[in-house]
């Protein structure tokens, strides 16, 4: 080995320590924690693809006749939720808002059937309520759909009541951080003590302007690139470790 190789690998070694220690800081100060859904907690269209449903969106608004309310961009969105934004933004508060969101909420609640569990997260839920810690699901997703998984997995009671998600006044939707200060008033949560858990940058600006701590959740390489883009300065890319350092600094 040269001392070259030797240093990189010294200097390797203090960031990955420097990155298991704040990691386990911002975890031993959370006494809330505020999970995204689809992602930290599922992968919600694993199975009933997010692609199709907002193809299938733009489909139902063109035989309405409507397909003038999307610009090319939006109508080529892979994701719904571009769709809903961009009707709404036009007819804020209308009928076909709402009959577009219900759609959006079928097809979640069709895609709940067939959501693939997060590695780690079932575990992670389950041993952060056992040691006292308060959780709430904060997410742009319907909360009827979330409901329907967490009965689904078992996990309830690891959050009941606090399921806050997606309602009819979409500009209320992330970044802006109104879901999160939902869970926060109800809990009776300063935001200091919490922590949200989200794999968007919308979920890293709702955090921000509610003051809460982000802890990153990146399945791959461009998730971890767009968080890190976006400002997260932690990020993981498993839960396993956080359920480590949550079994360890709960004793």
């Amino acid at each position: 080995m040269t001392q070259d190789t030797a240093h990189t690998g010294r200097v390797a070694d203090e960031t990955v320590t420097q990155g298991t220690e704040q990691l386990r800081g911002t975890i031993g100060r959370a006494r809330y924690v505020l999970f995204d859904f689809d992602g930290p907690i599922c992968r919600l269209f694993a199975g009933h693809k997010a692609e199709r449903v907002a193809a299938d969106l733009v489909d139902w608004l063109a035989g309405q006749g409507l397909r003038g309310l999307l610009s090319a961009t939006e109508r080529a969105s892979l994701d719904p939720h571009v769709v809903l934004r961009a009707v709404d933004r036009g007819h804020p508060g209308s009928d076909l808002v709402a009959e577009l969101e219900e759609r959006l909420t079928q097809e979640e609640s069709r895609a709940a059937a067939s959501a693939r569990p997060t590695a780690w997260a079932d575990p992670l839920i389950r041993t952060w309520s056992a040691v006292g810690v308060r959780l709430a699901v904060t997410t742009n997703n319907s909360p009827r759909v979330v409901r329907e998984y967490l009965e689904g997995r078992g996990l309830t009671d690891c959050f009941a009541p606090h399921v806050y998600g997606r309602t009819r006044e979409l500009r209320l939707l992330k970044p802006d951080p109104h879901c999160l200060i939902r869970a926060l008033n109800a809990m009776g949560a300063a935001p200091s003590a919490a922590l949200m858990i989200g794999d968007t940058p919308s979920d890293l600006l709702a955090a921000r302007k509610a003051g809460v701590p982000f802890l990153g959740y990146a399945r791959n390489d461009r998730k971890r690139q767009v968080l890190s883009e976006a400002g997260a300065d932690l990020v993981v890319d498993s839960l396993e470790g956080v359920l480590r350092l949550v079994g360890t600094t709960s004793r």
